[in-house]
């Protein structure tokens, strides 16, 4: 490669010092060094002249985008395991290749279910604010203050058992939990019995019967507010639904309605349907101790972003090589 052109390759967002100093020594790298969102008129500039497009899940790579790139667009190099922010058959019919960063973000995501998974039910923030936000409030132990709920010998329902998946109920099953799961395909039997886990055909007779839910399926147009309304009100009113996948898998606005009216007992959210904002109503519930809120950060550590970056870093050198990139997304796919 070091005989060849190196290819130009734009950044939208700052990545960890390593990864960006890997980029400037192998291409012809534009970095973000102020990380601020790329405005759609300045990614317009950047795909009519660059050879590769480095986004990141908050980027819109829409067709109307893709459509006004230039002919030396190649390649695009998702900072990212999802791809639902790009429009891959509009790449795929203008001869782009698409790649992601699949199967590096698996254990830091479900370390962070996991912890969702015990902070509502058992108040962990609430009863942080209680220390922090409203000193003098904390009058010494009570043997009825800050109930919350035993997790031990509950039944967790896992909605999307891949990957990550996977790893929630390994993690669940080490807490005494009960794993049961609804998937688009049964896992292999010795996964299941290793897990002692229960297979659900049925999402709505799943949902009825499990006192935590678990979201972890991917973002697809099948999977848009998979948790409508109608599903929601199938939970019980003592039940805890966590989301560390995509904001729009969840009718937020039901899910709301549900919390309010006591029909649903909490929930642990990572992910919103209009990030970056954060509906008031949440914010509310948040601050009444009814939900626990975290910025997007399921998969934020420094050795997963590092990972991402040299997978990305990988596609693009294979890709330019003449290969085909380890990761490539196929269109269609969904």
């Amino acid at each position: 490669m070091t005989s060849k052109k190196k290819p130009t390759v734009y950044i939208t967002r700052k990545l960890p010092d390593v990864v960006e100093t890997r980029m400037r020594e192998l291409f012809d790298a534009e970095l973000n060094v102020d990380d601020m969102p790329r405005t759609q008129p300045e990614l317009v500039a950047a795909v009519k002249r660059v050879d590769v497009l480095v986004p990141t899940v908050t980027d819109r790579i829409d067709a109307a985008l893709i459509e006004q790139a230039g002919p030396q667009l190649r390649l695009i190099a998702a900072f990212s395991n999802g791809v639902d922010n790009i429009d891959v058959d509009a790449a795929a019919r203008r001869g782009i290749t698409v790649t992601n960063t699949p199967n590096v973000l698996t254990e830091d995501t479900a370390d962070m279910t996991m912890a969702l998974i015990l902070a509502v039910p058992r108040r962990l923030a609430e009863g942080a604010q209680i220390l922090t936000d409203r000193k003098g409030e904390w009058a010494g132990w009570s043997p009825t203050w800050m109930l919350g709920r035993r997790i031990a010998g509950k039944r967790i329902g896992i909605v999307g058992m891949g990957r990550i998946g996977t790893a929630v109920a390994r993690r669940a099953k080490a807490f005494g939990l009960s794993i049961h799961y609804h998937n688009r395909h049964r896992v292999k039997p010795e996964t299941e019995e290793m897990l002692e886990a229960t297979y659900w055909d049925s999402l709505d007779q799943m949902l009825a019967r499990v006192d935590i839910v678990s979201v972890n399926c991917p973002s697809t147009p099948a999977t848009f507010h998979l948790l409508s309304a109608r599903r929601l009100a199938l939970m019980r009113p003592d039940s805890y639904i966590v989301n560390t996948a995509r904001g729009g898998i969840i009718d937020e606005t039901a899910l709301i309605k549900c919390i309010r009216e006591g029909k649903i007992a909490g929930a642990g959210l990572d992910v919103f349907e209009n990030e970056p904002a954060v509906s008031p109503k949440l914010v509310k519930l948040a601050g009444e101790g009814k939900v626990v809120l975290l910025p997007h950060m399921s998969s934020a550590t420094l050795e997963g972003r590092i990972d991402m970056g040299e997978k990305v870093v990988i596609n693009i050198r294979t890709f330019f090589d003449g290969h085909r990139p380890p990761d490539r997304v196929l269109p269609g796919r969904d």
